[in-house]
C-alpha cells in the first residue's frame, strides 16, 4: 500500500488553517462593520432614524376651532359656530378592502363607482374627504359600520337663526368655514381664529394610539356685536316682503339709522336667500343692494336742494316762486309737475314736490357751489360703513354737465346713490347738519363734520314735516303721536337711449321730528300692482316699520296733543257703538250708585 507523501500532508494542513483564518478574519471584520454601523445609527445619526421611524406612525394633527360668534345689539346670537364631524379615509387601506365599499358607499349616501373612482385617484394618499360637516348622529352611523380605514374629526358648522330676514348682512362661510359675503367676509380676520395642533401616534390601521404633545393651543375666533337690532330688522323684513307681494314689485331695500351715532340698526333687501343652505341660489339675490344698487333719488334729492339754496342766502323761507302753468320748456325737454300748483313757498315746493320749484331754486346757484354742497351730504362717495362692495354713486363734476344737468339734479335726476347713501344724508339732516359715517359695529365711534349749517337743517327739517301732514304727498307716513319729517321720490328707471315706464319709488323719513332718533329709507323698485307713487307704496312701510320701532326702544311721542285727540275721537266712537240703557238707569252714574242718599245734595250731585 502506498501512502501519501509527506509534503502532501503538511501542504493541505497549511491550506486548511489559512482557510479557517481566512474565513476568521472575515467574519471578524463583518462584526466590527456591524457593531460601526449599530453605533453610528444608535448614536450618530440617532436623531435621523427616530425622525424617520417616527414620520411612519407619528401625525401632527390640526385642532379646529370655533368661529367668533355675531350678536346684535341686544346680545341675542345672529351667528354661531355649531360642532359637526367630518368623515374622512385613508385610500391606502379602504383599497386593500373594497367588498366594503358598497356598503360604505350606501352609508355615505354616494354611488359606489364614484366613492371608488376618488379613492383611486389618491390611491397613494392617506386621506381624503369622505363627507363635510355632517350630523355627529349620522357620523356615528357611518362609523358603527368599522370599514377599516374610515374616521371622523371634528369641525364647525356656521348657523344663522334670523335665516333670510338677516341674510345680505351676515352673508355666509364656505365649508372651511371662511367668510364670503357681508359682514363675515368683512370681519373674517377677526371671527375666523387660529386652529391649534397636536402632534400623536397612529397605528397601522391609522387610529390615534396616542397623544404625544401640544404643539400649539388653538384660538377661538371674537366675538362681535352688530348694531343692527334683530327685532327692527325682522319689522323692516317683514313689511318689505308684504309690500312687494302687494304691489308685484321686483325688488326692494329698507335701511334703518340712529340719527345720532350713524349705527345701521336695520338693513334689509328682497329677494334674499337663504344663508344656512347657499347651494344653488340664484346669484342675483345675494346682493346687498343697499350698498351695492344705485337708484335715481328723485323727489328725495329736493331738500338737499332746498338746503343748498338757503345755505346760499339765495333765498329766505318766505321767497316764493311762480310755477304756473304747471310745465316749463329747457331746451329741447319739458319739465313737468304732477298738478299746476301757482304760486308756491319754499316749504311749498316740498310740500307739493313741484319739480318746477326746485329748478328754480337751483337756477341761481353756482354749479361748482351745488355740486360741492351735494358732495358733502355724501353723495358721490364711498359711505365707508366697512360693507364689502360698496358702490360709489354717480355724481358728475360740473365741467361734465351740460345745459340740463343742475336742473335735472335739483329734483334727482342726472346722478345715483345707494339707499345706504340717501339714508346718511337724510340722518344729516336730522343730526343739525352733521354728516356721520354709517358703521355696522355697536359703539363705533366716528367723527362727525358739518354738511350744513346747523340753523338750516333744522329749518328744512320743519319743513319737510309738511309733507306728511294733511296736503302733503306722504300722508300714510304719518304716525299717530309722532311728528314726522320725509320726502317721497318717484323716479322711472333709466333703460337704454332714455327711461322706461316703470319706477323706483322711494320714501325717505326722519322720526320723531323734533328730536330725530331714526332716519330711514324704503326703495321699492318696479310694482306693478296698483300705484307706483312713493307716497302709496314706499310711504306705508315706513310707517309700519317706524311704528312698532318707537314703541320698542321707548322713544317719546313728540305730538301728544294729536294722540290725545285721536284717542278722544276713539272712544267717542266706542260709546256711540255700545247699546243704549233704558232712560231710568240711565241717569244713575256707577259711582253714585254706590252712594247711600245722604251724600248727594238736591242736585244730585255730591256734596
Amino acid at each position: 500500500m502506498n501512502r501519501p507523501a509527506r509534503g502532501n500532508r503538511n501542504r493541505n494542513a497549511f491550506n486548511l488553517r489559512g482557510r479557517m483564518l481566512l474565513v476568521g478574519v472575515a467574519l471578524g471584520l463583518c462584526s466590527v462593520a456591524l457593531v460601526g454601523r449599530a453605533a453610528y445609527v444608535q448614536l450618530v445619526n440617532a436623531d435621523f432614524y427616530q425622525r424617520q421611524g417616527e414620520a411612519r406612525f407619528v401625525r401632527e394633527l390640526p385642532i379646529p376651532t370655533s368661529r367668533g360668534m355675531i350678536t346684535d345689539r341686544n346680545g341675542e346670537p345672529v351667528a354661531v359656530s355649531t360642532p359637526v364631524e367630518s368623515v374622512w379615509g385613508n385610500p391606502q387601506e379602504l383599497l386593500r378592502h373594497p367588498e366594503r365599499i358598497p356598503e360604505l358607499a350606501r352609508a355615505l349616501d354616494t354611488p359606489a363607482d364614484e366613492l371608488m373612482s376618488r379613492l383611486s385617484q389618491r390611491a397613494e394618499k392617506e386621506f381624503v374627504y369622505l363627507k363635510r360637516r355632517i350630523n355627529p348622529d349620522q357620523a356615528k352611523a357611518i362609523l358603527a359600520l368599522n370599514v377599516p380605514g374610515v374616521f371622523s374629526q371634528r369641525e364647525f358648522r356656521r348657523f344663522y337663526p334670523q335665516g333670510e330676514a338677516m341674510a345680505h348682512v351676515l352673508g355666509f362661510t364656505n365649508i372651511d368655514d371662511r367668510g364670503q359675503e357681508g359682514l363675515e367676509l368683512a370681519f373674517d380676520e377677526w371671527l375666523r381664529g387660529k386652529p391649534g395642533s397636536k402632534r400623536v401616534i397612529r397605528d397601522r390601521h391609522g387610529r390615534i394610539v396616542e397623544s404625544i404633545d401640544l404643539v400649539r393651543a388653538a384660538e377661538p375666533g371674537k366675538d362681535l356685536t352688530l348694531s343692527i337690532d334683530r327685532r327692527i330688522q325682522f319689522l323692516a323684513y317683514r313689511e318689505l316682503r308684504n309690500a312687494l307681494a302687494a304691489h308685484n314689485a321686483s325688488s326692494g331695500s329698507v335701511v334703518v339709522l340712529d340719527v345720532a351715532t350713524g349705527e345701521v340698526l336695520a338693513m334689509v333687501n328682497l329677494p334674499s336667500y337663504n344663508p344656512n343652505a347657499v347651494a344653488g341660489d340664484k346669484q342675483d339675490a345675494h346682493r346687498n343692494r343697499a350698498v351695492t344698487d344705485l337708484v335715481e333719488p328723485g323727489s328725495t334729492m329736493k331738500p338737499i336742494t332746498v338746503a343748498a339754496a338757503l345755505n346760499a342766502g339765495k333765498i329766505t323761507a318766505a321767497t316764493r316762486f311762480d310755477t304756473n302753468p304747471g310745465y316749463m320748456a329747457l331746451g329741447k325737454y319739458t319739465i313737468r309737475d304732477h298738478h299746476n300748483y301757482g304760486v308756491l313757498d319754499v316749504t311749498g315746493i316740498l310740500t307739493k314736490s313741484s319739480n318746477l320749484g326746485a329748478v328754480k331754486l337751483a337756477e341761481p346757484l353756482p354749479s361748482q357751489y351745488f355740486y360741492e354742497f351735494i358732495k358733502g351730504f355724501g353723495y358721490g362717495s364711498v359711505p365707508n360703513s366697512g360693507f364689502p362692495g360698496e358702490a360709489v354713486g354717480s355724481l358728475r363734476e360740473p365741467a361734465r354737465w351740460d345745459g340740463l344737468t343742475k336742473a335735472t339734479m335739483a329734483y334727482g335726476y342726472g346722478l345715483s346713490a345707494t339707499p345706504l347713501q340717501i339714508a346718511q344724508a337724510y340722518a344729516a339732516l336730522g343730526n343739525h347738519g352733521r354728516l356721520t359715517t354709517p358703521t355696522f359695529v355697536k359703539g363705533q365711534i366716528n367723527e362727525p363734520r358739518q354738511a350744513v349749517k346747523p340753523e338750516i337743517a333744522d329749518q328744512v327739517l320743519r319743513m319737510m314735516q309738511t309733507v306728511t301732514e294733511r296736503g302733503g304727498t306722504a300722508t300714510q307716513a304719518a304716525i299717530l303721536g309722532y311728528h314726522v319729517a320725509g320726502k317721497t321720490g318717484t323716479a322711472r328707471q333709466a333703460a337704454a337711449g332714455g327711461y322706461a315706464r316703470r319706477y323706483t319709488t322711494t320714501f325717505a323719513g326722519l322720526v320723531p321730528a323734533s328730536n330725530p332718533r331714526f332716519a330711514t329709507v324704503v326703495v321699492i323698485n318696479d310694482p306693478q300692482a296698483g300705484s307706483y307713487f312713493a307716497g302709496l307704496v314706499s310711504a306705508p312701510v315706513f310707517r309700519s316699520v317706524m311704528e312698532d320701532a318707537l314703541r320698542l326702544m321707548d322713544v317719546p311721542p313728540d305730538d301728544i296733543d294729536t294722540w290725545l285727540a285721536a284717542q278722544a275721537r276713539g272712544e267717542a266712537r266706542r260709546q256711540a257703538s255700545l247699546p243704549q240703557l233704558p232712560a231710568a238707569i240711565q241717569d244713575i252714574s256707577e259711582d253714585d250708585s254706590t252712594i247711600p242718599p245722604a251724600m248727594v245734595d238736591a242736585g244730585g250731585g255730591r256734596r
